[in-house]
């Protein structure tokens, strides 16, 4: 029985299916689009996944006249792309694919049993089709996903050997699967991951990068992140992250620095459940996972203050930049997540007494990350003393006040000396060049020391202090 769910997805897909079944082909929603259309009632904020007996050159016909736009680019693979409407649909010929031993690239081979098709999905609860074109819609499950689904259950249709030789990315899809639908693993698919880790360095690291960035972005992660530390497969692509699991010191005691780094990721919350915050949700996720890598690498002792990590947030802006940039992240994203992680201490000094000028260089260094920087720095509290948690939360509060009431007032959105380039030359009647650097690094020291004074002392004081350069 097809739940009455399903119905609005029915008729959206009505014509598509007659072109189909006129033809004499067999269409299947299937994957994913089935997986989250059994456990959710809102069908709109997915695309759908189909599979047919048609080869790419027929499925082409059928969507000409049907879809407003075909699109071609996955066509050696056997799917072929359309959008009707604001909805996406992606159709694949029925296949199999499978690594070779050193290949980066599936071979793909076309089959016409759906069956065959579902034996090579990554999952069983995602080895669930929707036959769209048979006298009444009809669920294909052979492997047991729906069972799966409704019992937290994490398996491959087929031996997890086979599954993850046929695509080495599924090991670390598994860790995904259990943080987004709360599943566990089967002994079975635990084992396996364990013995064939390695077979991840023959995955690019772009699919490595995108995997990572749907994990670190489902609400709560941690149980996935665990599972691929546990598992050894995180040594393979994010080694920083076990390393973090630094022995327990019963003496200089500490906390467990891994644990403290997840509980940091489960802290910066999806931004509906902060509507008042506006930030970069992935990047700041990203920066939590890395903002204390560096405290392996500087653990130390100190006499008087137990373990210490001096200067871990320099060595890890280090390390976070060489692995973003081996896991091929935009120019951008390198950039910002690494500033994060090395600003991600300035805040613990706040307790010593800001001025107003701190409070501008701190605006000043967090540029366009500033919102980011705020949420991470919460975030950073993991304290089960709830007197302290408090206290820190309340120094934030007081400092993003503060920054409210000099934004307010000051611009600082856009720090700059109150004389530009331009007018430094006019004034002074030199040339561009290092004076002029020079010249506009003084007034903006003026600038984030004493707030805005307005262009006539700022000329006067320009002026001054040209005179008494050195000669």
């Amino acid at each position: 029985m097809i739940p009455e769910r399903f119905a609005p997805v029915l008729a959206e897909t009505a014509d598509l299916t007659r072109r189909f079944r006129a033809a004499g082909h067999r269409l299947f929603l299937v994957g994913g689009t089935v997986r989250d259309l059994l456990i959710s009632t809102d069908h709109d904020q997915f695309d759908f996944d189909a599979t047919t007996d048609a080869r790419p050159d027929q499925i082409k016909r059928l969507l000409a006249g049907w879809a407003d736009a075909v699109w071609t680019q996955g066509e050696r693979f056997g799917t072929i792309g359309a959008k009707r409407g604001e909805r996406v649909y992606e159709i694949t010929t029925h296949r199999s694919e499978a690594y070779t031993d050193e290949s980066r690239k599936p071979e793909v081979v076309y089959s016409d049993s759906v069956e065959v098709d579902l034996s090579r999905r990554d999952f069983t609860i995602n080895a669930m089709a929707l036959e769209l074109t048979s006298d009444t819609p009809t669920l294909v499950d052979p492997y047991g996903g729906a069972a799966d689904l409704l019992t937290r259950t994490l398996r491959t249709p087929l031996a997890s050997e086979i599954s993850f030789s046929d695509d080495p990315l599924r090991m670390l899809r598994a860790a995904r699967f259990i943080a987004r639908l709360e599943l566990t693993p089967v002994p079975e698919l635990v084992d396996a991951v364990r013995q064939m880790a390695g077979r991840l360095a023959i995955v690019s690291a772009e699919r490595i990068r995108d995997e990572l960035d749907k994990l670190i972005t489902v609400p709560h992660p941690s149980a996935g992140l665990w599972f691929a530390i546990d598992t050894g497969l995180a040594d393979y692509f994010l080694a920083e992250l076990p390393a973090m699991r630094l022995e327990q010191d019963p003496i200089h005691r500490h906390k467990d620095v891994l644990t403290h780094t997840l509980a940091v990721v489960e802290n910066v919350r999806p931004p509906q459940e902060w509507p008042e915050r506006q930030f970069d949700f992935r990047r700041t996720r990203l920066a939590a996972l890395f903002h204390d890598v560096g405290k392996p690498r500087t653990r130390g002792y100190q006499k008087g203050k137990g373990v210490t990590f001096h200067h871990h947030d320099a060595v890890g802006a280090r390390m976070t930049r060489k692995r973003l940039t081996a896991l091929r992240y935009s120019s951008e994203d390198v950039e910002s997540i690494t500033e994060l992680v090395a600003l991600h201490l300035r805040f613990h000094t706040y307790s010593m007494g800001w001025t107003d000028s701190a409070v501008r260089r701190y605006v000043r260094d967090a540029g366009d990350l500033l919102n980011e920087l705020n949420v991470l720095t919460r975030c950073d509290c993991t304290t089960r003393n709830e007197r302290k948690a408090a206290l820190l939360s309340r120094r934030m509060d007081d400092l993003e006040a503060r920054i409210a009431e000099l934004a307010a007032t000051e611009e600082l959105k856009a720090l700059r000396p109150e004389l530009d380039g331009v007018a430094v030359m006019a004034l002074l009647g030199i040339p561009p060049g290092r004076a002029v650097g020079e010249a506009l690094a003084f007034l903006m020291e003026i600038r984030l020391e004493e707030g805005l004074i307005g262009e006539g002392a700022a000329t006067e004081r320009l002026l001054a202090w040209w005179q008494s350069r050195p000669a």
